[in-house]
């Protein structure tokens, strides 16, 4: 039974994440004797394979059930009405999340965030999404499911994922031949084009806004025959879905940012890492890859250039957030937790099975193509001095037009709201949950790296929304969402959470908020990667500019213990027999 899938991957170990997904495809979760089998073929051991499925999300060792439900809890979609609408369908099949029915039909559970903010609620069901979720959508799927109707007969409307691109700029505006940049790329030579790359300023769109024409040449530069081309197409930032419009409509110029990559470093194999959310554009992006490789845009000698050879695979996530940063991708590219790796050294030296690599997102590859063809001058003149080009904006929230909008950087924070329909906006959430949350009187400011900057999400909070409960949700998702290999994050965000729980539930303190601002320094100056170091910056955002929200909790005066303490030394009486006055706590604790 397994024996396909194992051929198809050549029982290559570092294909194990794509090896593992495709079984559970097949058997709806990962048994035990899977385990088994697996580990022998692929000559690992059992307690690897099964640490690789307990990190991920997405990977399960246990039935689910036939019909896999996984709500969307990010922010933006509780602002949609996600919770009345997941206690319905719970209700519907008398279930908790994260249940599985008796029947084995049904399971229902949440997921952190299906990159689908601009048109939520929204939910996967078996990995794929359906849109804009209401009631009468929620009663019809529950119907669907009691009489087991496969998804295929299932509506299409109910599939429908639109691309929401209200305002084009050079990248979406910019019709282009598939080849085209490519063929400019080539006729300029590896070295040249490299000198284009550097001549625009051009910095990498996942946010760190590292220039890319240096990434390239320290890759190309660095020792060794074998160089990898890496596109992060993990898109798991709460408010972001640039990627997924980009991936869905502008594949093609994705592909051949890679390939352009891949030409200047000197690169034979390009990989995009597609988060598992976005498994329903799976098949369209495989169709597209084929299609270039019989216009010889992939493969050997492409565009009939001897000793051109360069080829794309696509490998799917399962539900991992920090696998958004790149060595925790590379990690689990190589079939293992996406875990960050210590640094030094770098992916340009070290990466993928420890040689040179370039990972760059999928927006970067993406305009790669704009310099090959217009050139890097062209490309340094707009924007900024410090921040040259476009940048995408995946924007949601309280506006009435939520979607996709291309700007040239230095754009203003209130121009942004203005195009997108934000009336009343209290708050915006620049960065997606790791970003920085901006009041009113910071709407001035400009989206540049030398001012405001961002990896594409914008999240718009109106006057009616309460701050304290939006970076409560960011601090759940970040503790869900901690890989755990660093103390200060995995101890620090668990903290986090509950001293906000406390605080909501009116047993919070100024000690309460005392501590909250001792583990944001903790966490921000202790923590292995940019997870950690983020996590309790919305937090320490919203105590800044929205105290109200926090202060108008705080109904104790004096420290109040989260938990009945006496009650919990209930077991601890009963072993000893005792239950007089002195074996209780007295009320001077």
């Amino acid at each position: 039974m397994l024996e396909p899938i194992l051929e198809r991957y050549s029982r290559n170990p570092f294909h194990l994440m794509q090896i593992l997904r495709e079984t559970q495809e097949r058997l709806d979760f990962i048994p035990k004797w899977a385990v088994d089998y697996l580990a022998e073929a692929l000559s690992l051991t059992r307690a690897h394979i099964q640490s690789v499925i307990d990190f991920y999300a997405f990977f399960y060792d246990s039935p689910r059930g036939k019909y896999r439900i996984l709500f969307s809890d990010n922010v933006t979609d509780r602002m949609q009405g996600n919770t009345a609408l997941l206690s319905r369908m719970l209700s519907k099949f008398s279930l908790s999340p994260g249940q599985v029915s008796t029947d084995g039909l049904v399971s229902i559970d949440t997921a952190s965030c299906t990159g689908m903010c601009d048109q939520g609620p929204a939910l996967l069901v078996n990995n794929y999404a359906v849109t804009k979720l209401s009631s009468q959508r929620i009663d019809f799927i529950c119907e669907l499911i009691k009489t087991r109707t496969p998804l295929v007969e299932w509506p299409a409307k109910f599939f429908n994922v639109e691309d929401n691109i209200l305002r084009k700029d050079v990248l979406l505006s910019t019709e282009m031949m598939n080849g085209q940049a490519l063929q400019r790329a080539m006729e300029l030579g590896p070295q040249e084009m490299l000198a284009e790359m550097k001549t625009s300023g051009f910095r990498g769109r996942g946010g760190a806004g590292f220039t890319t024409g240096v990434k390239w040449e320290a890759c190309r530069n660095a020792p060794g025959e074998t160089r990898y081309v890496i596109c992060n197409a993990d898109e798991g930032e709460p408010g972001t879905f640039k990627d997924r419009v980009l991936l869905s409509s502008f594949a093609e110029r994705v592909f051949e940012g890679m390939t352009i990559a891949g030409y200047v470093i000197g690169a034979s194999k390009g990989l995009l890492y597609l988060r598992a959310e976005y498994r329903f554009l799976l098949e369209k992006l495989q169709a597209k890859l084929e299609t270039r490789r019989k216009a010889m845009l992939l493969g050997k000698n492409i565009l009939g250039e001897k000793g051109f050879d360069f080829d794309i695979e696509i490998h799917m996530g399962a539900g991992a957030y920090v696998c958004g940063e790149e060595t925790a991708l590379i990690e689990s590219l190589e079939g293992k937790p996406g875990r960050p790796r210590i640094r030094p050294p770098f992916p340009v030296t070290n990466g993928y099975l420890g040689q040179p690599t370039v990972v760059n997102n999928v927006e970067t590859l993406a305009k790669a193509t704009l310099i090959a063809q217009n050139g890097g001058a062209w490309y340094r003149g707009l924007g900024t001095k410090l921040s040259t080009g476009t940048k995408l904006l995946s924007i949601s929230g309280d506006c009435d037009r939520p979607g996709i909008y291309e700007y040239s950087f230095g754009v203003r924070i209130s121009k942004i709201l203005e195009d997108c329909g934000a009336r009343n906006a209290m708050a915006v959430q620049v960065g997606g949950a790791a970003g920085t949350c901006l009041a009113r009187h910071e709407f001035g400011r400009k989206i540049a790296f030398e001012d405001v900057s961002t990896s594409g999400a914008l999240m718009v909070f109106g006057s009616n929304r309460d701050m304290f409960e939006v970076a409560r949700n960011f601090s759940h998702f970040f503790k869900h969402e901690s890989c755990g290999f660093c103390t200060p994050c995995r101890v620090g965000t668990t903290l986090l959470c509950k001293i906000l729980d406390k605080i909501a539930d009116g047993k919070g303190t100024g000690y309460e908020m005392n501590e909250l601002s001792r583990l944001h320094q903790l966490l921000k100056n202790s923590s292995h990667c940019g997870l950690g170091q983020t996590a309790s910056s919305p937090v320490f955002d919203t105590m800044q500019k929205f105290r109200p929200s926090y202060d108008r909790r705080l109904k104790q005066k004096d420290f109040e213990p989260a938990f009945d303490l006496d009650a919990a030394l209930a077991p601890a009486r009963e072993i000893m027999e005792r239950d007089d006055a002195d074996a209780h706590l007295g009320n001077e604790l």
